[in-house]
């Protein structure tokens, strides 16, 4: 490990006598922080030496289980592979003044980056970007709800009550700045944490449901590191509602009559001279602009296992709902799923509307970035762009179920391409082993329906 590697951690313990432990983040296959905790006095021995991780880190459901369906569970042995800290993402925790937070990449005994890791297919997709001359633009935008952290199991979150009326919001309205005010405490945290952290969060609004809320990041030209900030503010935010005894949710719909929350991507691409390649001589931009949005579509459908992971997903899709139910573009239109703001010149960009706030950003970055370039190669030109109501195409080419996504996505044909076949393997076994798990457990709606009638 180089000196200057090293310097980092003891510059940062010499700057931060207080803090006493570190928490080590490995966000794994749905971008859920997985860690250890760490004393002050093991950070430089990390630095030197790594610290041993199981690679079942990467076959975890979402509730945590190891899916024996991947091979890295039992079958494998439960190996341990050996991680080590990312350059500059050592960072104090400004919700606890003692600890410290550092992100970690998991490495093979001969140096090169873990298959398995949904961050490493990233890089390797901008690498092949590069190839061309061009990197990504990129910006998140993330949705939540707030909610009471009080609930009986099974049952549907309620509202957070109002700190100003003592009441239950019982409706919400668009960009609403009373909304705002409910909960200035609560977003000036969520800014100054961001802000400690330099995470450029920079726009918070009030969205169409009560108690929900979607928060900016401001674009950034690195990929990666536009969903190393996706991946801390969904932890800067769950970390800062807990303070203010509050719950924040991304479950992509927990409401059935309310709007889910959705995760949308602003991306352009920039060449070797920082020229905005989609910029044309009019808002309509460029050539490369409409064969990106071809790019994108051509994946959509074996990609939408990404954008829509887990059962709930599923429920986001439904007309009217501002959430996208296929494969449509346009401008400035948010009926659309590839929407393409009315912007002009060096701001120019596709906007992706179609993943929900349970995506993995490492990867739903990384399928986008693959469209596009498979897009800018092929060359070919989308269909007309819809003007109106986009809910009125009729579509029947976007899997809109969480078993026809898989099937999609195992038949996929340009990811492999990008992601590996390994990868993919790995992915499709993971989501296997979730959903034969989900279905084996037989949910209060099914008596209610069946016990009686059949």
């Amino acid at each position: 490990m180089n000196s200057t590697f090293v310097e980092e951690a003891e510059s940062f313990l010499e700057q931060h006598p207080d803090i006493r432990e570190f928490d080590l983040l490995l966000p794994d296959m749905n971008a859920v922080s997985r860690g250890k905790r760490i004393q002050r006095g093991k950070l430089i021995s990390i630095y030197k030496k790594g610290i041993f991780f199981p690679a079942s880190v990467f076959a975890m459901d979402v509730t945590g289980e190891t899916m024996e369906e991947t091979g890295l569970g039992f079958k494998s042995g439960d190996q341990d592979i050996p991680c080590y800290p990312i350059p500059g993402t050592l960072k104090a925790v400004p919700w606890r003044k003692e600890r410290g937070q550092l992100l970690l990449r998991m490495l093979e005994p001969d140096g090169s980056p873990y298959y398995g890791n949904p961050r490493e297919v990233l890089q390797s997709v901008c690498k092949k970007l590069s190839e061309f001359g061009w990197h990504a633009m990129i910006a998140v935008e993330i949705e939540f709800y707030l909610v009471d952290p009080k609930r009986k199991p099974g049952q549907p979150p309620l509202p957070v009550l109002s700190r100003l009326t003592g009441e239950r919001e019982s409706e919400g309205q668009l960009y609403s700045l009373s909304s705002l005010d409910t909960h200035e405490l609560f977003l000036k945290d969520i800014s100054e944490a961001a802000n400690s952290q330099n995470i450029p969060a920079d726009t918070a609004l009030a969205e169409l449901a009560p108690g929900q809320f979607e928060v900016n990041l401001h674009h950034v030209p690195d990929a990666v590191l536009a969903c190393d900030h996706a991946v801390l503010l969904k932890r800067i935010i769950r970390s800062i509602a807990q303070n203010h005894q509050v719950e924040a949710i991304f479950m992509p719909k927990p409401y059935p009559d309310q709007p889910g929350n959705g995760m949308h991507i602003h991306l352009s691409l920039l060449d070797k001279k920082g020229y905005n390649i989609f910029q044309g001589s009019d808002t309509f931009g460029s050539t490369e602009l409409r064969h990106a949005v071809e790019g994108i579509r051509s994946v959509m459908a074996e990609s939408m296992l990404i954008c829509a992971p887990h059962a709930n997903s599923y429920h986001r899709f439904q007309s009217g709902s501002y959430a996208p139910v296929n494969m449509s573009w346009g401008y400035n239109n948010r009926t659309v799923s590839i929407r393409i703001p009315a912007n002009s010149g060096p701001d120019m960009r596709i906007e992706h509307r179609l993943a929900g706030a349970d995506a993995n950003p490492y990867l739903l970055v990384s399928a986008l970035l693959a469209g596009l370039n498979h897009g800018l190669i092929t060359k070919i030109e989308p269909p007309a762009p819809v003007e109106g109501n986009a809910y009125l195409q009729a579509d029947t080419k976007l899997p809109l179920t969480w078993e026809k996504a898989k099937s999609h996505f195992d038949q996929a044909k340009i990811l492999p391409e990008y992601f590996g076949k390994e990868f993919c393997q790995l992915f499709s076994n993971l989501k296997l082993g979730e959903q034969t798990r989900f279905m084996s457990t037989i949910v209060p709606h099914e008596y209610d329906w069946y016990l009686k009638t059949v």
